[in-house]
């Protein structure tokens, strides 16, 4: 799909169809009155009779408006006109796509209407429009090649920097999409060998830097917690290190260090999961896939402030080599762990991550992992989890994220749930009991940060939606993308 700007008057543009957004109540934009005058009235016939009312992801299509140079009109909803803000615009500008997409339309209008400039109202429908295009069916024989979308030019006024923040919405929708195709794909076909061959591949495309530490190098290293997890697979494991320098040298320390969970597959190991739904395990290295786009993006935004990746990668499984419950595993801090329960191996790799991350110069850290189910009981499959040993750090991030349009939520990290990770035999226990599970998950991380600010997203709960959207199908989200490509370009900024 190509997209471009267009800054002719939408009813006068040829094309497959024109959608456009309206709101709830009777206050709406000019353009809603010209263009409901030029179709005879049709609009306000459409919202008296309620099949228009303007409620969020709300549709409704014509066919044959008189008036205008489209032969149909998409009305989509985007709720109460004082809550409109960039999150709303882009919803339902992926509304739009996929609505259009189902009908079998190939390309259309989209006006980016709305209170905000005219750079961000771009941004925010390109991103919209590039995520919603995303399907997961890339295995499918019997695609039906009919539902595409080939272009979509973005209705838009004449100003300064729209160009740019088209180019800046595409690149972070694509940036999301890559995440989500490689969380898609089967762990047949990404083990964490292959991982590293993508990385490489985007690396190369990029002009990024590239490390690969590989079994022997971190067995040499001493990241004891990592290897203590793959051992029961016959897919060695990999750290994949990703670097992004700044075009002019930095005129501060600050080095953003992200660090992602990718187990390509996990099946809980000797504290083996139950058999229902262990086949989504597959994108347990969405956190990993996350921050491998977010390098893809930053490589082409080229942000300020120095950025690097921290992957570890591995297969969690239950062969003759697995570590046992009762193990003890020295990770590369130093510190020692008592493997309790082997599903709980997200927090393992991490830690090795982390330490790492920290000894190559990160002055500031930020992982992502679907860490624990316990944060889908806390928050459902709507809000991220946030942890953090650093409230100015995280209130940069959660800015972040209410900009881009993801919702986040901070959790507790009080030293009281430190108590709840003993062990008479080792420094820590891998697992506390079951009551506030993300948080002891979020503790045990915290011990590795040690003084670094640092922020840990639980994503388990929002890196795969179980049932569609309007403005998004069924699979992989790519959550955090965006958050954390406009955190490092603010970073860079400041």
């Amino acid at each position: 799909m190509t997209l471009n700007l267009t800054f002719d008057s939408p009813e006068s543009i040829p094309s497959e169809a024109l959608a456009v957004v309206i709101y709830e109540g009777d206050r709406q934009e000019a353009l809603l009155d010209r263009l409901d005058s030029l179709t005879g009235g049709l609009i306000g016939d459409l919202r008296r009779s309620g099949e228009a009312s303007g409620k969020a992801f709300e549709t409704a299509l014509v066919h044959r408006p008189q008036g205008l140079a489209a032969p149909r009109l998409l009305l989509v909803g985007a709720g109460k006109p004082e809550n409109f803000d960039a999150a709303n615009l882009r919803k339902a500008a992926g509304t739009a796509l996929r609505r259009l997409k189902e009908k079998g339309v190939h390309e259309f209008v989209f006006v980016a209407s709305g209170p905000l400039p005219a750079p961000a109202r771009v941004a925010a429908a390109a991103e919209g429009l590039v995520a919603a295009d995303f399907e997961p069916d890339s295995y499918k024989t019997d695609k039906k090649d009919d539902k595409r979308i080939d272009r979509v030019a973005i209705a838009a006024t004449r100003e300064a920097g729209v160009e740019a923040a088209l180019d800046r919405g595409v690149i972070v929708g694509e940036a999301q999409n890559f995440a989500r195709a490689l969380s898609n794909e089967p762990a047949n076909l990404l083990t964490p060998k292959d991982l590293v061959a993508r990385a490489e591949q985007m690396a190369r495309e990029s002009g990024l830097e590239i490390e690969v530490l590989d079994e022997a190098r971190m067995r040499e290293l001493g990241m004891g917690a990592l290897l203590g997890v793959a051992q029961g697979s016959a897919e060695p494991p990999a750290l994949i290190v990703l670097r992004y320098r700044p075009p002019e040298p930095p005129t501060s320390a600050v080095h953003l260090g992200l660090v992602g969970k990718a187990v390509t597959f996990d099946t809980g190991g000797i504290s083996i999961k139950p058999a229902d739904g262990m086949e989504k395990m597959k994108y347990d290295m969405a956190g990993g896939a996350g921050m491998i786009a977010v390098m893809r993006a930053l490589a082409k935004l080229k942000p300020a402030v120095p950025v690097s990746a921290f992957v570890p990668t591995v297969e969690n499984m239950p062969g003759s080599r697995a570590q046992r419950p009762g193990d003890i595993v020295t990770a590369l801090s130093g510190k020692t762990v008592e493997v309790i329960n082997t599903d709980a191996e997200g927090r393992l790799i991490l830690a090795d991550a982390i330490t790492w991350a920290r000894r190559q110069g990160a002055t500031h850290l930020v992982d992502a992992a679907t860490l624990t189910g316990a944060i889908v009981v806390a928050l459902g499959y709507y809000n991220v989890g946030v942890f953090t040993n650093d409230q100015p750090f995280c209130d940069r991030l959660l800015a972040s994220a209410r900009d881009s349009g993801e919702k986040m939520w901070p959790m507790p990290l009080d030293d009281d749930y430190k108590e709840q990770l003993k062990s008479i035999i080792a420094d820590l226990p891998n697992v506390g009991p079951r009551w506030g599970g993300a948080i002891t998950a979020a503790m045990f991380l915290k011990e590795f940060a040690e003084t670094t600010p640092w922020v840990h997203l639980d994503i388990a709960g929002t890196a795969w939606l179980e049932d569609a959207r309007p403005y998004m199908p069924k699979g992989p989200t790519g959550v955090g993308v965006r958050t954390l490509i406009d955190l490092a370009m603010k970073m860079g900024a400041s």
